[in-house]
């Protein structure tokens, strides 16, 4: 297994690495020439973002790498004890369409999945809960997700429109959405446009205390992730553990 790092000299990431004597770290001078070396097959995967902005981190990938999915996403794997949630898109899309936003429910599944082994409880938040906001284009667009989730994948649980009380907090549940399947127990957490996404993810991590892995990013055909700038020492270690199992 052989993951290209382009900030490997950096002190912090050279402390994660150290923790996976299993994984060949391969360093590279640049954005570019580690996304070539994913290409080649020379490594298996990338990490980067530590020292590089967002921006540059998925241009790189944009322009060397292949799509497996329709689109490409983004989720966090947030992890505090015992509890592990995702949550997407807080990286990628700023206003996904609903073919969109089904793509990124679906990828997102697959890699709390493959991290996990848990089935997926899938949150589709939202300003309202089951219909209390009234009628809206965004609350259209999440139905059609849902539906099509419950189509394609029945091993699946999700459920929506709700809050975010709604989806992690049972009382609240049984209160606002007695009827809701993921029932106040939601393992996935679906945002409907980056604002939001990405506001909730540095909560998790600010106030929340939550380790935060990624963004990983979804839609290639190889896994990929990138790091915020602001990522410590254990988001690094847990990027790198969702990675290494994306590829086993």
């Amino acid at each position: 297994m052989k993951i290209v790092f382009p900030e490997l000299d950096n002190p912090t990431v050279k402390l994660a690495t150290e923790s996976f004597p299993e994984i060949e770290f391969i360093s590279a001078k640049n954005l570019d020439e580690a996304a070539e070396m994913l290409k080649s097959g020379t490594a298996d995967s990338m990490i980067s973002g530590l020292d590089y902005s967002s921006r540059d981190v998925l241009i790189a990938y944009k322009n060397h790498l292949e799509l497996k999915s329709d689109y490409f996403s983004s989720c966090f794997i947030c992890e505090k004890g015992d509890k592990v949630l995702a949550l997407a898109d807080g990286g990628v899309n700023k206003l996904p369409t609903k073919e969109q936003l089904y793509t990124i429910v679906e990828d997102t599944a697959k890699t709390f999945k493959n991290f996990t082994n848990k089935t997926p409880k899938i949150a589709m938040l939202s300003y309202s809960t089951n219909g209390s906001g009234g009628k809206n284009p965004d609350l259209e667009k999440i139905h059609f997700v849902i539906n099509k989730i419950r189509e394609n994948h029945p091993d699946y649980i999700i459920d929506g429109e709700m809050q975010l009380d709604t989806a992690i907090n049972p009382r609240v549940s049984a209160k606002k959405f007695p009827d809701s399947l993921v029932q106040g127990d939601a393992n996935i957490l679906i945002v409907p446009d980056l604002n939001s996404g990405n506001i909730l993810y540095k909560s998790l991590e600010q106030f929340g205390g939550f380790v935060c892995a990624g963004p990983i990013i979804q839609g290639f055909k190889v896994p990929l992730a990138d790091l915020s700038r602001g990522s410590n020492l254990e988001d690094i270690k847990l990027t790198i553990e969702v990675i290494r199992k994306q590829l086993l």
